[in-house]
């Protein structure tokens, strides 16, 4: 994964809770999804059960399957009825718990990468490798169905999370994060969803163009993007790495290889990142199998680079993608 520059003074360095290594031990025994994570909602349609062998929150609609593991909160998958092809990708080869989980969409929070950072700081946050509970789920008329999940509320850093998915033709998920401390906190964050593509060479994404974007590759120098995003880019072909800024908060992953596109539609942020690794980057992984690295592409709701968000006391800010399913015309 990416590691944002570190060398911006507007956010906040954090220190890491002094509850979290408790938290992340207890993650690493977490076998089941406990009975109790369920017992006060006897809502048809979500069960506890394993996907792809984590324990999960499962999901059936009229309108879509799911899978939410409370490890990290992770969204494990998303398939809209009739599609034969899950919208997420999901890596074969995973680390043992407490690592994070390779692929969904892992939470990234209260910071991206380690973007204004000490360096004794986990990459991409405190979220994602400790045990998450359900706080709330609710059926709408129509089957679809909502819920509330929240990460341990870590009383020193100041700030408290929840995350609200929904799952019905679309899939909507939100980042809410509160200011529960004294002073101003600025903080960077994302939804980094591994989007399922029959060939990431083969696909493109709209909505980019004309748009600044900063490349990790090229120590987060600043280009202007041409066209739709391509992974054989002339100027850096086979990988991508690349933070875009004020964007329109709109964008479409055309795979003609499964005849869809992924629509992502973004509000509470002004940057995306597109990421892939590549061949070379990839096969030094040790949680993707080889090639692996052609079959997703990651596109990241996100506040990173220089969207960097601000919070008094008491102020709250909500980061939601929107995700849809398109046939190809």
């Amino acid at each position: 994964m990416h590691v944002a520059p570190a060398t911006s003074s507007v956010e906040t360095r954090f220190a890491v809770p002094r509850d979290f290594a408790a938290q992340v031990a207890n993650a690493a025994r977490a076998g089941t999804v406990d009975a109790d994570d369920l017992a006060d909602f006897d809502v048809p349609g979500v069960r506890a059960g394993l996907f792809a062998g984590y324990p999960a929150v499962l999901i059936e609609t009229p309108h879509a399957q799911a899978a939410i593991a409370l490890h990290g909160g992770h969204l494990l998958s998303y398939v809209p009825s009739g599609q034969q092809q899950d919208v997420l990708w999901m890596s074969p080869r995973q680390a043992q718990l407490p690592a994070a989980i390779r692929g969904g969409v892992p939470v990234i929070w209260p910071y991206f990468g380690r973007q204004g950072q000490a360096g004794d700081v986990p990459s991409h946050g405190f979220a994602r490798t400790v045990q998450w509970r359900v706080t709330s789920v609710v059926r709408d008329e129509d089957g679809t169905v909502s819920l509330t999940l929240a990460p341990p509320q870590h009383a020193d850093l100041g700030l408290a999370l929840r995350m609200h998915v929904r799952i019905g033709p679309a899939l909507e998920q939100t980042l809410e994060t509160t200011n529960t401390g004294e002073t101003a906190i600025a903080f960077t964050q994302a939804l980094h969803s591994y989007f399922r593509v029959s060939d990431v060479a083969a696909v493109r994404v709209e909505g980019l163009d004309g748009l600044e974007f900063l490349d990790k590759n090229d120590d987060y120098a600043r280009h202007t993007q041409t066209g739709d995003w391509v992974l054989d880019d002339a100027r850096d072909p086979g990988r991508s790495d690349y933070i875009y800024a004020e964007t329109g908060g709109r964008y479409r992953l055309d795979d003609p290889g499964l005849g869809r596109r992924i629509e992502l539609a973004t509000t509470g942020s002004r940057s995306v990142v597109v990421w892939n690794p590549g061949e070379a980057a990839a096969e030094r992984s040790q949680d993707m199998d080889q090639g692996a690295w052609r079959g997703f592409l990651c596109i990241e709701a996100a506040n990173a680079g220089p969207d960097v968000v601000r919070l008094a006391p008491g102020e709250s800010h909500a980061l939601t993608q929107r995700v849809r399913v398109l046939t190809r015309d």
